[in-house]
């Protein structure tokens, strides 16, 4: 299973095909989100908002490098506001231009604290509690003590229930203990309508792939993909359920989008390759495998590349 602590790392547009000549005409935007001392925030929110485009926002949010990305935002200028528990908001304005043209990183580092006055999400919350808290759980979970940092987040959602990122982290947890009922359970607790609605749906289909539920998972992420929310890991978990399937074809699509969204993802990027050896097509194999080689070097996608690469240029 992926690390349960990879919140969401991108958000996308729909996966319709008929949309794609118009994905043509937007753009894409990533980057990071640090502290202060250059520690990457995992779990951090990054918006983008132009009221005159549609959709007019889209939300992503950061894995557990600090990385995050978006695609799909149409041309103009974009309002782009990064926030997570403990650290003061920062926001600004970026031009986004056309998807075939290269866009910088953009980049936040932000400071401990609360937001201006205090207020928000987190109303009058100690920030530097919360953030011991946090710290706390996951020191727990590095110790497999899952029991006591779901305590710890189910404490800090009473406190806070407007931390239902924590209903993630949470569902994540029962995942690793493979209690896949209580995890969709957790899911299932996030209101509608909460920014956290559509990624529990998303997870909710990610879990029932886990458990093997193909019919549960494919009707669940189908429905995830066409949220702004959807990332790069519904597409390759759609691709995962359709090569359970043995629809190959319609896999490849999957993977494709989700290579799409991360370019440097090795995971998608060696399936696609062994869809290529599937067929035969052992040239189209090794430019896969060499391209996944340059961009995801140090991925266990790599080490096992490289040695099909070697294999098939010794035929």
């Amino acid at each position: 299973m992926r690390d349960f602590k990879t919140l969401f790392s991108a958000t996308v547009m729909a996966l319709v095909v008929s949309v794609l000549p118009a994905l043509a005409q937007t753009g894409r935007i990533g980057g990071t989100i640090k502290d202060t001392n250059g520690q990457p925030i995992k779990g951090a929110t990054v918006v983008a908002e132009n009221p005159a485009a549609a959709p007019s926002s889209f939300t992503a949010t950061t894995d557990d490098k600090g990385r995050y990305s978006m695609i799909g935002l149409k041309s103009g200028v974009w309002k782009i506001t990064a926030s997570a528990p403990g650290f003061q908001p920062q926001a600004g304005n970026v031009p986004i231009k056309t998807i075939g043209a290269p866009m910088p990183p953009v980049d936040f580092a932000l400071a401990p604290g609360a937001g201006a006055g205090g207020g928000g999400a987190l109303g009058g919350a100690n920030t530097k509690e919360l953030q011991a808290e946090l710290s706390k759980a996951e020191a727990m979970i590095n110790a497999k003590d899952y029991t006591g940092a779901i305590g710890i987040y189910e404490a800090m959602i009473a406190k806070v229930p407007a931390l239902t990122a924590l209903q993630l982290q949470i569902g994540g947890l029962y995942r690793m203990q493979k209690q896949y009922d209580q995890a969709i359970a957790t899911y299932k607790k996030i209101p509608a309508g909460d920014a956290n609605t559509d990624k529990a749906t998303i997870e909710i289909g990610m879990t029932l792939l886990e458990k093997n539920d193909l019919a549960g998972a494919e009707a669940t992420l189908t429905t995830a993909a066409q949220s702004t929310s959807a990332n790069k890991e519904v597409f390759y978990a759609l691709g995962e359920v359709m090569f359970a399937k043995g629809s190959t074809d319609e896999a490849v699509k999957h993977y494709e989008r989700a290579a799409e969204i991360d370019p440097n993802w090795g995971k998608p990027l060696f399936k696609l390759g062994l869809a290529k050896l599937q067929k035969a097509d052992t040239a189209g194999t090794i430019t896969i495998m060499e391209k996944l080689i340059q961009v995801d070097p140090n991925s266990a996608e790599a080490a096992q590349a490289k040695a099909l690469v070697e294999q098939l240029k010794k035929q």
